[in-house]
Formats: C-alpha cells, structure tokens, sequence
C-alpha cells in the first residue's frame, strides 16, 4: 500500500511539473508586415526589447513583397495560417474589415477615449467600423516636396529656394530637364509615377487646389468629374505630355530616379526620410507642397496594426500586449528616428518641430486629407490606367477622366451594396 502511495504522489508531482513546463512554455506569436529594409530592420530590433520586457512572448516576424502581400493574406488568414499581428495600409482598412481578416480591438486596451488622447484626430475615423475600432497605427505619414540641390544649381536655381505655387513648380520642371540629341528624357524636371505617390497627389491635392473635391461628405460617391477636377488633370498631364519633364516608368520609378540624381524634383512621403539620409553623396532639400491660388492640401495615410480574427486565448492576450507596446511613445520615437514617419500621438509628434524636415510633414497635417479606399489597388490602377491612355493614345483628358469616375464609383456601389 506504501508503496502504491509513493507512486501516486510521484505520478502526481509529475503532472504537475509537467503542467508548470507547459504554463511557463513561451506563446509565440506571428507579426506580418510588407518588406521595406528599414522597417525590417527596426522590426527586429523591437521584437527583441519587448521579448526582453516581456520573457513569456515570442514574436516571429515574416514579411511579404508589397506586390503580393495582400494576395498572401487572402489566401492564408481564411485558411487559418496567417498571423497573429498584422500590419497594412490604412486604406486597405474597409476590405478587411468586411472580408473579416481581422477582429475589433479589445475596449480595456484600446478604448475610444484612448483613440481621441494618443492618436492625431484623423485615425479614429479611418479605423471605426460600426462604432468598433479596429486598428492602431505606430505613424503617419504625408507628401512633401523633395528637390536636388546640385541639379539645381547646374540648372541656375537657387538650391534654397523650392517653388512654391503649381506655376513655379512647372516652370522649375522645364528648366531642369535634359535631353540627349534625339530628344530623350535623361534627366527628369518632375518625376510624374501615378502608381507611386503620384496617384494621392492628384487625388487629395491637384484635385482639391483646383477646387474639385475628389468624393462626397460619406466618401462614397465620385465628385472628381468636373470643370475644376479636368483642369486639375489637364495642368498634370501638360507636364508629361506638352512639356515632357518626366513620364510614367521613367528609370522605372520615381525612387530610383531620384536617388540616382536623374530626378531633380519628386513628390514623396516623410517614410523616404530614412533613405535619403543614408545617402550620402546626395544634398536634398525638403519643403511643403506648392500651392495654386493660394490653397494648401495635402494626403495624410498610414500603415496600422490590427489582431487577426480567430486569434484568442493566450495568443490574443500576447498579441494586445504586443499591439500595445508598438503603440508606446517610445517605439513612436524609434519609428521616428529609424524610418521618418511621424509619431501618430501628437503630441509626440509636437516635441520635435524644431527638427526642419519633421516640421515640414507635420504642417502637412494640418490640411491634409485622408481617402477612405475601399480598394486601394484597384482605385490606385484606375489612374495610372487614365494616364497611359492620354499619354499613350492621346485620348481626351476629358472623355478619360469622366469614364475614370464611373469606373471608380462602380468599384464604391460593389464594394457597399
């Protein structure tokens, strides 16, 4: 009988180390985020402070090819066999929402009052479905005027003066374009990329100075095709076609031009900071967007967080502790050093406006936009589409720009009916 008993407690201390191994095992979660070197890079150096913070979590970070990465999430997260953290775009937000790739936000963590006091007003609302929120972003972002301060002065220009009006802008543009001897672009004034940031300048900014709202108040109608948006277009399609000071695909992409100083002038976001610096043999400038008729716009967007639907359990609780810690004002301020973007609180935000090139983006905020894309590609594909069928086929900007609104506003009544 004794030794019946011994063995009994031995087979029951047993299971309950075993139990103990099994509670104290860490939870290991997945973070998917698209490839960008320098959000990479900064990724894993944060995984590893909050592992270190947090000893009982585990984060893998796998990412994915931009082009392909909402692909990958469709045919993963259904399945199963996607994260449990996930990074996208602020305008892919509705499609996932409605698609049910991801869960609302736990209120204890991430309460409305939370949203309103850490956040810049124009998150809430990009992240709200149905009175729940779904996303918590680490930063935003804006466009800026980016110049070469030595192709201007081989071009006579002042290398501290930018343009500031749309005018001075193309005036710029022709002056710092070159040609070889058979007429060929070697040297763009103006990168003009449409499937870059070229695509949400003409949208939220040429559309809007020239006093065409691109959509209604409930963002859900199509209000570009008129007299106002035509000659928005009009004015940037005569920099590709009547005055040739760049076009679509030139040295593949506005990025590639400009770091290669075959680009004088591009319209870029506060994320390409980064970059720039790192490169050191090039002297740029950076300044607000031109003007026209003395109206200021801008497009604001930003790349959030948000848990995968089916997540739960103790996934899910490492998976708010996560979100929560890339939300913190001090990976705000890493992201800030380390990418460019801008913190989303802020008030963080505030504390560096002494810093020239952030104090730039951050007086972008103050009238800038945000587009509530139910699909960003397919919206995105629509104007660069316009653009090749006017610089290609010398149609109407006219006849292109009205069959582009009834296109798009297709792709809303689909997408809400």
């Amino acid at each position: 009988m004794k030794r019946l008993k011994v063995l009994g407690m031995t087979l029951a201390a047993t299971m309950l180390l075993a139990a103990q191994a099994v509670s104290a095992a860490p939870v290991t979660i997945t973070y998917w985020q698209y490839f960008y070197q320098s959000k990479v890079d900064l990724m894993n150096d944060l995984i590893k402070q909050f592992e270190a913070k947090n000893p009982g979590i585990k984060v893998d970070q796998v990412t994915f090819p931009y082009e392909s990465y909402n692909q990958k999430v469709a045919a993963s997260i259904p399945a199963g066999e996607g994260p449990d953290v996930i990074n996208l775009y602020s305008g892919w937000l509705p499609m996932y929402v409605k698609a049910e790739y991801i869960q609302p936000l736990p209120k204890s963590s991430f309460g409305a009052s939370d949203m309103k006091a850490n956040f810049y007003s124009f998150v809430s609302p990009a992240v709200n479905f149905g009175g729940k929120l779904y996303s918590a972003p680490t930063a935003v972002r804006t466009l800026a005027l980016i110049w070469n301060k030595k192709l201007f002065k081989e071009a006579g220009l002042d290398p501290e003066k930018p343009p500031r009006t749309l005018d001075e802008l193309a005036d710029y543009a022709r002056k710092l374009s070159k040609y070889d001897a058979q007429g060929n672009l070697i040297q763009a004034g103006l990168t003009m990329q449409p499937n870059g940031q070229g695509h949400n300048w003409i949208r939220d900014v040429l559309f809007r100075q020239f006093g065409a709202a691109p959509y209604d108040a409930t963002g859900r109608k199509v209000t570009y095709a008129t007299p106002q948006g035509i000659a928005a277009m009009q004015w940037y399609m005569d920099r590709i076609v009547k005055d040739k000071v760049g076009y679509p695909n030139f040295m593949t992409d506005d990025v590639t031009a400009f770091k290669a100083q075959k680009a004088a002038m591009t319209i870029d976001g506060s994320f390409r900071v980064a970059t720039l610096k790192a490169m050191k043999d090039l002297d740029w400038g950076i300044a607000e967007l031109p003007t026209h008729n003395g109206i200021k716009s801008n497009f604001a967007s930003f790349w959030t967080n948000s848990i995968v639907s089916g997540v739960k359990g103790k996934q899910l609780d490492a998976s708010v502790k996560f979100l929560q810690f890339l939300t913190s004002p001090e990976v705000m301020e890493q992201w800030l050093a380390k990418v460019g973007e801008l913190p989303a609180n802020p008030k963080i935000a505030a504390a560096h406006k002494d810093d020239p090139i952030i104090n730039v983006f951050m007086k972008g905020l103050d009238y800038a936009h945000v587009t509530a894309f139910v699909d960003e590609a397919g919206q995105r594909n629509l104007f660069v589409d316009m653009i090749d069928e006017i610089n290609l086929k010398g149609a109407k900007v006219e006849d292109v720009l009205k069959r582009t609104a009834v296109a798009e506003q297709k792709i809303f009544d689909d997408f809400w009916k």
